[in-house]
């Protein structure tokens, strides 16, 4: 399973719908509605061998998705505050990670998962599951070929709030944000697509990267956390970006909410598009999420 974002509305802003109103796509254009939420990994099975290497979470909105995965053994990098704080081991250490965002479709049991942003190498292989649903809070992504079982826990259904926006530049998107009832999950691509490989280390071996190229590949955000009240609002809990740990979330500084649409409060500048192609929360829910009060 993996991760992009969203349906493409170029629209400059959305106005919010009328509490209790939601989301009105037609079910053609949305996931079945208990695919919705966010999603823990369990365990994957390949070879009859089940693992848990890394901490997976899946966040689903009726079309947008992203998801992150940082292994477990990704020692704490709590004393860097850039790329430059880390030695060439640790850069090494942070390749290991994934994520993906963009948009899902669903045809039966078939899942596709279509990509925009990824952490790692892009493949030509297509991201399509068979999901079983085990009951409301369990679910298993068979792969097509066997190769693989993953078993997935619901942690939040979301109860029904999604917002999703994105900003693009040139046709080609750059960051990303998807809410998921009180949870959100950040996204900005590194400044240029990576090239086919099998992952990131064996792309960093194969170009022979110095140190500027490695961190160059390795400059794609994913930040998850609260929306929250308070100080601790939008604070980022885990991030591929190890210092962004314990920070605000800037990009909602950025935001504003304008007669009931939500905006970029500096104007666009030229080949940037703005658009909130989903959003299932009433204006008094926005403005208590995006309104600064002082």
């Amino acid at each position: 399973m993996v991760t992009v974002l969203l349906a493409m509305t170029q629209s400059c802003s959305v106005t919010a719908p009328p509490s209790p109103a939601r989301n009105s796509m037609t079910a053609t254009t949305r996931v079945p509605s208990w695919l919705e939420g966010v999603w823990s990994r369990e365990w994957i099975e390949r070879a009859g061998t089940r693992t848990s290497a890394f901490d997976v979470h899946y966040f689903q909105t009726p079309t947008a998705f992203a998801d992150f995965r940082i292994p477990r053994e990704r020692e704490v990098l709590g004393h860097s505050r850039s790329f430059a704080d880390l030695t060439d081991r640790e850069l090494l250490l942070l390749a290991r990670q994934r994520g993906f965002a963009g948009t899902t479709t669903v045809a039966g049991e078939l899942a596709t998962w279509h990509h925009e942003i990824d952490f790692q190498p892009p493949d030509s292989s297509p991201d399509i599951g068979r999901l079983e649903r085990v009951n409301d809070l369990r679910m298993l992504d068979h792969a097509l070929d066997s190769s693989y079982v993953e078993s997935w826990r619901s942690i939040g259904s979301g109860d029904g709030r999604f917002l999703a926006l994105r900003i693009e530049r040139a046709g080609r998107l750059e960051r990303a944000l998807v809410i998921v009832g009180d949870q959100f999950l950040y996204v900005r691509n590194r400044q240029r697509d990576l090239p086919p490989a099998e992952s990131l280390d064996s792309l960093i071996v194969s170009t022979r990267a110095t140190r500027a190229q490695i961190i160059g590949y390795l400059d794609c955000e994913f930040s998850t956390g609260l929306v929250g009240k308070g100080s601790a609002a939008w604070e980022i809990r885990q991030s591929t970006l190890p210092w962004r740990e314990g920070r605000r979330l800037e990009l909602v500084d950025e935001l504003a909410l304008r007669g009931g649409s939500l905006t970029l409060l500096a104007p666009a500048s030229h080949g940037v598009a703005f658009s909130v192609p989903i959003n299932t929360f009433s204006k008094a829910e926005l403005e208590g999420m995006f309104v600064r009060r002082h």
